[in-house]
């Protein structure tokens, strides 16, 4: 299985949009929205056009030549400017497979090159053990768990903190 991340362009839209509107959302933040339109997808497209490389890094991820995730870091400001939070996504039917490991692993590659950064924060819902183990293999550590920190519907979780050091990373490589 080939897994390759790419910068998405508006030939992606529509499977940007059947990801997005096909992705198991119990554990994601709920910025992206739903049912995910064509105008969601185009302001993404655009989005990463504008800002790719300066306020973070975004990828498509593909296998075998597939859209079936997205991966990215973003930089945090202020006091946390050399900070940057890393996320992801990916369709069910692809979970378990290490494509997510896989491509988390290039992404902070990626980071450390492009953005002006010493770390990056990953961060999970306690009962997402299988995302906690994606940042675990891929050098984060355990920083700490923030109780109640999130709030998703009706549901209250905590909040599992983990970094990642440039030196640590680029040293490993």
């Amino acid at each position: 299985m080939n897994v390759e991340l790419r910068i998405l362009s508006a030939g992606d839209r529509e499977a940007l949009k059947t990801v997005c509107n096909a992705v198991d959302r119990k554990y994601l933040a709920e910025r992206m929205p739903y049912p995910y339109t064509d105008g969601d997808a185009d302001w993404w497209i655009g989005m990463i056009a504008e800002n790719e490389g300066k306020t973070g890094v975004w990828r498509g991820i593909f296998v075998d030549g597939r859209l079936v995730g997205n991966v990215s870091v973003e930089l945090k400001s202020d006091v946390y400017r050399k900070d940057a939070e890393i996320g992801y996504l990916l369709l069910t039917e692809y979970w378990s497979k290490g494509i997510v490991t896989e491509a988390a692993r290039q992404i902070c590659r990626i980071a450390f090159e492009k953005l002006d950064i010493i770390r990056i924060t990953g961060l999970y819902y306690e009962p997402n053990t299988a995302s906690g183990r994606v940042l675990e293999k891929v050098g984060f550590e355990h920083e700490g768990v923030m109780k109640n920190a999130v709030v998703k519907g009706d549901e209250v979780y905590n909040l599992c903190v983990t970094g990642l050091l440039k030196e640590r990373f680029v040293r490993e490589l």
